[in-house]
């Protein structure tokens, strides 16, 4: 095992290169400080090497501003022809590594979201965020990131702090997501933060629920919601799923879509936005039987891991195999291990640098309290660590919810190969007596009865035997009710099944498409010389599986002859599926290639005769000569994997421009 201390990156390509600028980043040193602000050096060269790839997707039309010429809104983007091309790429890629491989169910649901859904999920309560005002302007702002970027600023540039007020700014950072409304408005008073803009006073924190909210149908009478995840759609049709997959456990069923949070003030360009691309996994597994067949396949896998213990014990990042996690009991179980495997494999494969993703796993405070176990993939990038892929067992709550709600079983089916008797415990509520009690409330008193747990059932069996009566809350009253024993007959009986019925557990992984793009943008995105040495060109060293654009066709110079056999080229191109661009241009062929290095494209075919071509690589700048017949065969093997540029150069001579 391997205990990651200190970890340099590079945000573009080896040491080495000429214009490379590189900076360190420090692991998580205490657990008061889960991402330790950076210094003022290191912060200006994050901002000036967001601001060239930012610049560089613009200019490039990877995305834009939504809406550029009425002023843009803040939180949506527009992706361009380039952008649109590599989120292609990475969701085709999604499917083949996890709908395809794994034999997934691929559904695809409404956006709008009937209200009764989003309530059963609990997404009408609980979907909020702390808000505060300006209480001048009335601009809106979110109460904990002005407390967080307070906290973040102080101890970037306050270098007066004692380590007493150093300290507990960091404890803030650490504990500011369980933090109340309360803590946070005595904080925000404490500090005296104001309107970043206007540094006007801001109101109190008060809850914003996230979810854009509609009406469904011209009446106004179905309230609805743009639905703030894909899931929800899924585990309402889990009941046909089962019976599609031959009411047969376990099984995943998978979703790509758009998905919408009103976020209070979006920022972070991609990272944060109101609109945006989910891929999203419900894996449906027998709550007793977490271990999985394909396991192995992933065990070996050796990752940077961060549990919880570690960081609330101020322990760095360490190397541990899925393996040794599972086995030791820091993940959970094997199921929720594979996937964790299955995502670190997948971001990999994309182009996220190994030394800059971990894997973290909730804190307490972080987690639903019927959740199991959960962990985030995040990816290091100039805003810090990002979360992009969420993995969590989520037990059986999601199904559990909606069959209370729609009173439809949403279960799943154990058969014996031999009948089983077993002891069940019935409560039977008797409703006269109840209705004589409680009048209008007694239904609700009766179905808090009816659902009532073995442990709490068997608490109010004795007590009824003892003392005659029980207290017993009714969540739906919100208050404590007296029951008495000629109100309900609580027994044990022995019986006779053939089967056991159960509601399935669920495990979970949550894909955020812009994240996972935009940290991939920072991670591919280098500067080099021109070949005059005179400048700096711009380059994304994209993967041929995501790049936008496989190849280039340039003929050399303009010549009809040459731009013939460009066209030939390029038609074999479109028939063997291999996106290309074609320039005829007179330009330079020099500033021709610099142009589409700046978009990523990891091929360029230069054709400079009429039976033969070069066929140069973007990040080497090699070259090799390839016969005209023979060179749309090679740059499909280089684009679908089949073969790597070392192995071409084996088989066809160099050429030296």
């Amino acid at each position: 095992m391997e205990v990651l201390k200190r970890r340099a990156f590079c945000l573009w390509p080896p040491s080495g290169r000429s214009g490379a600028v590189c900076f360190t980043s420090k692991a998580y040193s205490t657990v008061f400080s889960p991402q330790p602000p950076c210094s003022r050096t290191e912060s200006q060269n994050r901002e000036a090497f967001r601001q060239a790839v930012v610049n560089t997707l613009e200019r490039r039309l990877f995305y834009i501003p939504s809406f550029k010429i009425y002023g843009g809104v803040a939180g949506l983007y527009d992706y361009g022809p380039p952008g649109c091309a590599v989120k292609a790429n990475i969701l085709a890629f999604w499917r083949q590594h996890f709908v395809l491989e794994e034999k997934m169910l691929e559904v695809d649901c409404p956006c709008v979201t009937p209200g009764i859904v989003l309530e059963a999920s609990g997404h009408v309560d609980k979907f909020t965020d702390l808000m505060v005002k300006d209480e001048k302007t009335g601009a809106c702002h979110r109460a904990d990131h002005l407390l967080k970027d307070f906290c973040k600023d102080k101890l970037e540039k306050d270098h007066e702090l004692s380590a007493e007020e150093a300290a507990e700014l960091r404890h803030i950072l650490a504990v500011l997501d369980d933090f109340s409304a309360e803590e946070i408005c005595a904080k925000i008073k404490e500090y005296r933060i104001t309107a970043p803009d206007t540094k006007n006073s801001l109101s109190n924190p008060y809850p914003f629920n996230l979810m854009f909210q509609t009406s469904i149908g011209p009446s106004g009478s179905s309230s609805g919601y743009m639905r703030p995840e894909t899931a929800q759609g899924i585990f309402v049709n889990f009941k046909d799923l089962y019976y599609y997959n031959g009411n047969k456990l376990p099984f995943a069923a998978a979703q790509i879509g758009q998905a919408f949070r009103n976020e209070i003030s979006p920022r972070q360009g991609l990272l944060r936005v109101r609109e945006f691309t989910l891929a999203e996994i419900e894996h449906f597994v027998d709550p007793k039987d977490k271990s999985f067949p394909k396991f192995s396949e992933v065990s070996d896998l050796e990752l940077f891991i961060f549990p919880r213990e570690d960081q609330m014990s101020g322990q760095p990042t360490r190397r541990l195999t899925i393996g040794e996690a599972v086995s030791q009991g820091i993940i959970d179980n094997e199921t929720l291990g594979y996937y964790i495997g299955r995502v670190y494999l997948f971001l990999t494969q994309l182009g996220i640098a190994k030394d800059r993703l971990h894997f973290r796993q909730h804190l307490g405070n972080e987690m639903a309290h019927y959740s199991v176990d959960c962990w985030d993939a995040e990816i290091e990038s100039s805003y810090g660590w990002v979360e992009c892929v969420g993995i969590a067992d989520r037990s059986a709550y999601d199904l559990q919810a909606h069959a209370d709600r729609s009173s439809v079983p949403l279960v799943a089916y154990e058969k014996y190969e031999q009948p089983r008797e077993v002891e069940k415990l019935t409560i039977v509520p008797v409703k006269k007596e109840l209705g004589l009690a409680f009048k209008g409330d007694h239904k609700m008193v009766v179905e808090a009865l009816e659902v009532m747990g073995e442990k709490e059932a068997l608490k109010m069996k004795a007590s009824l035997e003892d003392k005659g009566e029980a207290t017993f809350r009714v969540c739906a009253l919100n208050k404590v009710v007296t029951i008495k024993n000629s109100m309900v007959s609580i027994s044990k009986e022995k019986r006779k099944e053939h089967q056991r019925v159960f509601t399935p557990s669920v495990i979970e992984p949550s894909f955020g498409i812009g994240r996972i793009i935009y940290c991939l943008y920072e991670h591919s995105f280098y500067t080099r010389p021109s070949k005059c040495g005179d400048e700096q060109v711009n380059v994304f060293r994209f993967s041929p599986l995501v790049a936008p654009i496989k190849c280039t066709v340039f003929p050399l110079v303009q010549n009809q002859e040459y731009e013939e056999v460009a066209k030939q080229i390029a038609k074999s191109l479109t028939a063997s599926g291999i996106s290309y661009k074609i320039d005829v241009t007179g330009t330079s062929i020099g500033k021709r290639y610099a142009r589409t290095d700046e978009l990523g494209v990891p091929f360029a075919i230069t054709v400079d005769s009429t039976s033969s071509v070069t066929v140069r690589e973007r990040d080497s700048k090699q070259q090799i000569r390839v016969k005209v017949d023979e060179v749309v065969s090679v740059v499909k093997q280089l684009t679908d994997g089949s073969v790597s540029w070392g192995g071409v150069l084996l088989r066809y001579p160099t050429h030296l421009p």
